[in-house]
């Protein structure tokens, strides 16, 4: 008697998953193109940018350590702007309207504290806004600084008080730091915005430079009516284009890469179907 003794079952055989349509094939295929050419025209972008920084960098430093012009003329007031004037060295002479001084709240290497802005008499006639330094947090700054108005205030020469100012020329701030709007109303100030201050303190717009000066180190006369240290102008330019640049341009070799990788699957699949 012949005994028939089944086999043990083997192990299931995989089925490979049928091939994508055509039609979706395609449409990857566009998205992952797109994706490659949007992510590699960011990469060069940033490359662009990283060029246009180290540019303005060069630019800065030389206005910074060059020496010392003229500010400005009326007549140039309207075309000043960051890209050709600011940072750039330049000498007043004058005298300042002290009773004018305007406190604007600042942070500093040495604190917190207040930016003094004090209106300077040019010889020729003109107001500037001239940044005298930095003042820490102390008492009533309001009552040290209360909020006068000159009236039609003739700016003539005097040579009683006369100083001679070296600072860096700066663009007016619409906005400040500490994300507040200035209240002239209640003369508290957050960004140096010239104009403002320049209509707060009642002086003639048309006669005020559309920017300030940020004085030199130890520059505040001896006859202020409270020292403030000057020098304090933090010159910094935040440089992570190359960064940038060198992680778009991964992202589109990873997007290459997947591609390559899901087309070879494919081609596989195609040929385990044939």
């Amino acid at each position: 008697m012949s005994v028939v003794r089944e086999q043990p079952a083997g192990p299931a055989q995989a089925v490979p998953a049928p091939r994508r349509s055509a039609f979706v094939r395609r449409l990857l295929a566009v998205v992952a193109l797109l994706l490659f050419v949007l992510f590699a025209g960011l990469g060069t972008w940033q490359v662009f940018r990283l060029q246009w920084k180290l540019d303005l960098i060069e630019r800065v430093d030389a206005r910074v350590h060059a020496d010392p012009v003229a500010p400005p003329a009326v007549a140039q007031w309207p075309q000043v702007s960051k890209e050709s004037d600011e940072y750039r060295r330049i000498r007043l002479s004058g005298h300042y309207l002290y009773e004018f001084t305007t406190p604007v709240q600042a942070l500093s290497d040495l604190g917190a504290g207040f930016w003094l802005l004090t209106p300077l008499c040019t010889e020729e006639g003109h107001i500037v806004l001239v940044n005298r330094g930095f003042i820490p947090s102390s008492g009533d700054i309001a009552a040290r600084y209360p909020a006068r108005r000159a009236g039609a205030y003739p700016c003539t020469a005097r040579t009683a008080d006369a100083v001679e100012v070296t600072g860096l020329l700066r663009i007016a701030e619409p906005k400040s730091g500490f994300l507040r709007d200035n209240d002239p109303v209640n003369n508290r100030w957050y960004a140096r915005e010239v104009g403002a201050i320049a209509a707060a303190r009642g002086l003639d717009v048309g006669n005020v430079a559309p920017f300030f000066v940020d004085a030199g180190k130890d520059q505040d006369p001896a006859t202020a009516p409270e020292k403030a240290v000057g020098g304090l102008t933090v010159i910094s330019f935040p440089n992570n284009h190359l960064v940038y640049a060198l992680t778009w341009y991964a992202l589109a070799l990873m997007v290459a890469a997947a591609t390559w990788w899901v087309a070879r699957y494919e081609a596989r699949r195609g040929q385990a179907d044939e």
